[in-house]
């Protein structure tokens, strides 16, 4: 399984309208392949909103994208409200399962590393077995390092139920000694945003 992440950042004010489009001609594109997740920045970087869709592999995505291309009902008219688009197709850490839909949030923080070109395979190997510890006090979404896109991107999708929560768990991570693991060498710099779900978003 691969995972793209999509982040379109959308002209000022605009966004509702860009949301709304965007669900209108949801249902063209999920004759291709289903929508795992979509939000909106709520804390960070602002005007966002950040699509999630899942593949079985590289092959599938390259075809379900040349399927839709065809369909005039897809992409939605955003294009003239759109001030940038980025797309990273992710890798999982095969210790995090595949991201199934539900109510996990509604606050969701996702958290990208630039790592240090080459140090992926060293920090997952650091990684993997501090993530059952971690994931007894709250399991995340998704773990995963960029194949394409922004290279050496590590992404993670944390989902909490209250920014209070999130920060008792973090707090309690780390009391425990159980988070972060000792990868800040490996790690050239770190960026956040506090996301919530669309209201037609299979993750809430």
């Amino acid at each position: 399984m691969i995972y793209e992440l999509r982040t379109y950042t959308v002209k000022v004010g605009t966004l509702p309208e860009v949301l709304r489009l965007f669900e209108e001609r949801l249902a063209h594109r999920e004759k291709y392949s289903p929508l795992l997740g979509c939000w909106y920045t709520d804390i960070g970087p602002l005007n966002q909103f950040v699509h999630l869709w899942g593949y079985e592999s590289l092959q599938q995505r390259t075809e379900v994208r040349e399927a839709f291309s065809a369909d005039p009902n897809w992409p939605p008219p955003i294009m003239d409200h759109l001030v940038d688009m980025r797309s990273e197709v992710i890798v999982p850490f095969s210790s995090i399962g595949n991201v199934t839909g539900g109510t996990f949030g509604p606050v969701y923080e996702l958290r990208s590393y630039q790592l240090e070109p080459g140090s992926g395979p060293q920090l997952k190997e650091t990684w993997d077995p501090m993530l059952l510890a971690r994931s007894s006090l709250s399991k995340p979404l998704l773990i995963g390092i960029s194949e394409f896109g922004a290279l050496n991107t590590l992404i993670h999708i944390w989902p909490y139920r209250t920014l209070e929560e999130r920060a008792a768990i973090r707090a309690d991570a780390v009391k425990k000694g159980v988070w972060p693991p000792p990868t800040a060498p490996l790690i050239q710099s770190m960026r956040n945003v506090i996301m919530l779900p669309t209201g037609f978003s299979r993750l809430q």
